[in-house]
């Protein structure tokens, strides 16, 4: 009797035993499928905080749609110029930004320069349509930490901000290869640039030269060596590819 006890009761023991074991294993392949699901789900407060700078709405509002649908991300205010964008820094001290680099009045470089006078470590994305070298050289000697192209994919543009946050840097490998095309190039001066810029508003030498307050003979020093930096074939092709790297904006 005792013995048949003994038995039934390692039965059940064995029994119980393997539903436990059930019970694990579910428990674990649950947790696994849900740890799949949300491959970047963070603690509750842990999320990267993102100020989003730029001043169309329509883009604005996209990247906030995309940035709420992730759940290590929070998009915690907004701004359309580079006022706003120091001051919504200054309130909510954002992880990350993202700040599109030409904006009304003063550009996004500005602001950037401004906000990391007094937050050296902020972490800013510079956001553009523009692969010129001089405006990605600019942004960077700045202290931007990545510089993205507003065609970039959706995910990629997500890769990059949590790579940023996580202290990475990040520049496309097209940008990259603008700037090596560059590199080691001879920068135009102080006063070269002023002439290439009224050569750009429809200025004559004699005129640029009564601007300046220089001789015209001056003058065509200086668009000459201007010329010759920028290999422009004359002072017309010298405007373009300045507009086109970005030395020059519209």
């Amino acid at each position: 009797m005792g013995r048949g006890v003994g038995r039934t009761n390692q039965r059940v023991d064995h029994s119980q035993s393997g539903d436990k074991q059930v019970h694990r294993a579910e428990t674990s392949r649950v947790s696994l499928q849900l740890a799949e699901r949300t491959p970047f789900a963070m603690a509750p407060g842990k999320a990267i905080r993102i100020l989003i700078v730029e001043d169309h709405p329509i883009f604005r509002e996209g990247l906030a749609m995309i940035i709420s649908s992730q759940q290590d991300m929070v998009p915690v205010a907004q701004a359309t110029n580079a006022g706003e964008a120091i001051e919504q820094f200054h309130i909510h001290r954002p992880d990350v930004t993202l700040m599109d680099l030409k904006l009304p009045g003063r550009n996004g470089t500005d602001a950037l320069i401004a906000i990391r006078g007094d937050f050296p470590r902020a972490r800013i994305i510079m956001l553009t349509t523009s692969d010129g070298d001089a405006e990605i050289q600019v942004a960077l000697k700045a202290g931007a930490v990545a510089y993205v192209l507003k065609s970039m994919p959706k995910n990629d543009l997500l890769a990059v901000i949590r790579s940023v946050h996580a202290g990475g840097r990040h520049i496309p490998a097209q940008v990259a290869a603008r700037l090596a095309e560059h590199l080691g190039e001879e920068s135009l001066t102080s006063r070269e640039l002023e002439v290439l810029r009224l050569i750009r508003d429809g200025h004559r030498n004699k005129q640029i030269a009564d601007e300046l307050a220089i001789s015209e003979a001056t003058v065509n020093y200086h668009i000459k060596n201007l010329v010759d930096k920028l290999q422009a074939n004359d002072r017309t092709h010298a405007v373009t590819i300045a507009l086109r790297r970005g030395i020059l904006q519209i």
